[in-house]
């Protein structure tokens, strides 16, 4: 995805002079040596910026080291403001660039420093320049799990509709839960309202089980037991939907997808040679030679 995003900012229009098509290979190729080192060092520098806002938050380093905090995360900025720049200056459509998802990453990490200098009351805005860990998934060339990513993706939206009644079916057992346990345990338990109920139905049938509200009688220890049961058997299914659509995709992204030359069926396996609906040739090497 990398050297595509670059080909196609490149070498479409008139030539780049040549220390821009330089700079364009470093900076978004990975190919050179200059372009390894380029990369590792904003791996370096994205982990570090985040490791100083992770560290900023904590409230004992924010007060004996905020003057440092506060220089290193400006440092970290002007660093990441001037490989924008540089990014805008080497492509040929700057544009499209920051249009793009990672330009809008690119300039999210920067921005908020620029806003709070301007308006001092938005310093709460800094938390999005952890927004800059994104940016590892271009330089770490992760793209080329892009394949196994669509293959999931497609799995998911075909599988949606039955996780949605499944998920109707879920609620439809919280909101009974949680009304039965209301009028069985009561305020005094702690089951104040039928939503608080319904609160302790979830956690209670996905297993969480966090213990801030529990039953006290004995007939909602019991119903509380069998929604725990229940609670097992239903995060079981949302699993067997999605991993059969799963496999249903996977089958059909190992599958050709140019028709039969002579009934015009698709869905024939990477390696067949003939149709396996009329027994056609698929290739015109192979009718030659039968």
């Amino acid at each position: 995805m990398k050297n595509v995003y670059k080909h196609s900012l490149i070498n479409e229009g008139p030539s780049l002079q040549t220390w821009r098509e330089k700079l364009n290979e470093v900076i978004f190729g990975s190919e050179t040596r200059a372009g390894r080192n380029f990369d590792i060092t904003l791996i370096l520098l994205i982990l570090s910026s985040v490791l100083v806002v992770m560290l900023d938050s904590v409230e004992e380093f924010h007060n004996r080291y905020s003057d440092e905090l506060n220089l290193l995360e400006w440092s970290f900025t002007l660093l990441f403001s001037v490989e924008y720049l540089l990014r805008l200056l080497c492509v040929r459509h700057p544009w499209l660039y920051m249009r793009s998802f990672y330009g809008i990453v690119d300039l999210l990490s920067i921005l908020p420093n620029y806003i709070g200098l301007i308006c001092p009351g938005t310093q709460y805005t800094m938390v999005v320049r952890v927004l800059r860990l994104l940016r590892i998934f271009r330089v770490l060339k992760l793209s080329v799990y892009l394949n196994e990513a669509t293959v999931l993706m497609t799995a998911l939206v075909n599988s949606r509709w039955k996780i949605m009644v499944f998920l109707y079916a879920v609620s439809m057992l919280i909101v009974i839960y949680g009304a039965l346990m209301y009028v069985i345990e009561g305020k005094d338990a702690g089951f104040t309202s039928i939503p608080r109920s319904m609160y302790w139905a979830i956690v209670t049938l996905t297993t969480v089980g966090y213990g801030d509200i529990a039953p006290k009688t004995g007939f909602g220890q019991f119903v509380a037991s069998m929604i725990m049961i229940t609670g097992y058997g239903i995060i079981a299914v949302p699993t067997g939907i999605y991993g059969v659509e799963l496999i249903k995709t996977v089958k059909k992204s190992n599958l050709r997808n140019d028709p039969c030359p002579d009934c015009g069926a698709i869905g024939h396996d990477l390696d067949a040679d003939f149709c396996k609906y009329c027994g056609h040739p698929l290739h015109a090497s192979d009718e030659l030679d039968a």
